[in-house]
């Protein structure tokens, strides 16, 4: 049972390897004899209701342990790990939040950051405690850091989730450029790929089933 290993030399350029995963919950198996790779692109997990797709967002990012198998991430690969509900910063600002991440991401893109915030319709809330926020503008300062930070690694949790109309385009856009991408490797946990970005081409697809 390995958590990802930060120092580890992937075969075929991966970016993350997962060897036989199984996870359980409750004295059942939530997860089993789960094998993929990463690459950069567009990767979909699609699943419905309780069938792991936060729990192997959660596995991939370290979070969790599995029952058994591993998660191996590449070396030096950067990771971003989309987790708006977390309650672990509400007493900060959220522009204090976005601030504290920035040293652990050394490509972080600060020039593209007002013209982002713009977009989001996050200016009139940086000022705010992360408690203050709706779940929708908690979920798009998560999305807003995972466009800005340059992580090599991203994992979004269901990130069209309690969003705006407008939201979801910018979502949208900058998932549609990610599957065309060459340096990241996005991935994407829903019930199913939006049909906005059906003619994308799949890095991967993880499919846990309905």
């Amino acid at each position: 049972m390995n958590s990802p290993d930060k120092s580890t030399r992937l075969p075929n350029a991966a970016f993350l390897i997962a060897e036989n995963l199984r996870l359980d919950v409750g004295g059942g198996a939530l997860l089993a004899d789960l094998s993929f790779s990463l690459h950069p692109g567009l990767s979909l997990v699609r699943g419905g209701d309780g069938r792991g797709k936060t729990s192997l967002l959660r596995l991939m990012a370290g979070v969790l342990v599995p029952s058994s198998g591993q998660v191996r991430r590449g070396e030096g690969i950067s990771l971003y790990y989309q987790c708006p509900e977390s309650s672990e910063h509400d007493a900060i600002p959220a522009h204090a939040w976005l601030a504290a991440l920035r040293p652990n991401y050394p490509a972080w893109r600060a020039s593209e950051a007002p013209a982002l915030i713009e977009a989001l319709g996050l200016a009139e809330h940086m000022a705010k405690p992360m408690y203050m926020l709706s779940s929708g503008s908690r979920r798009k300062l998560g999305l807003l850091a995972a466009a800005l930070c340059g992580a090599q690694l991203l994992l979004l949790d269901m990130p069209y989730a309690a969003l705006d109309g407008r939201s979801c385009r910018w979502v949208h856009d900058l998932l549609g450029e990610a599957a065309a991408g060459q340096t990241q490797a996005w991935v994407l946990a829903d019930y199913e790929l939006p049909a906005a970005l059906a003619g994308q081409k799949l890095a991967a697809l993880i499919d846990l089933g309905d």
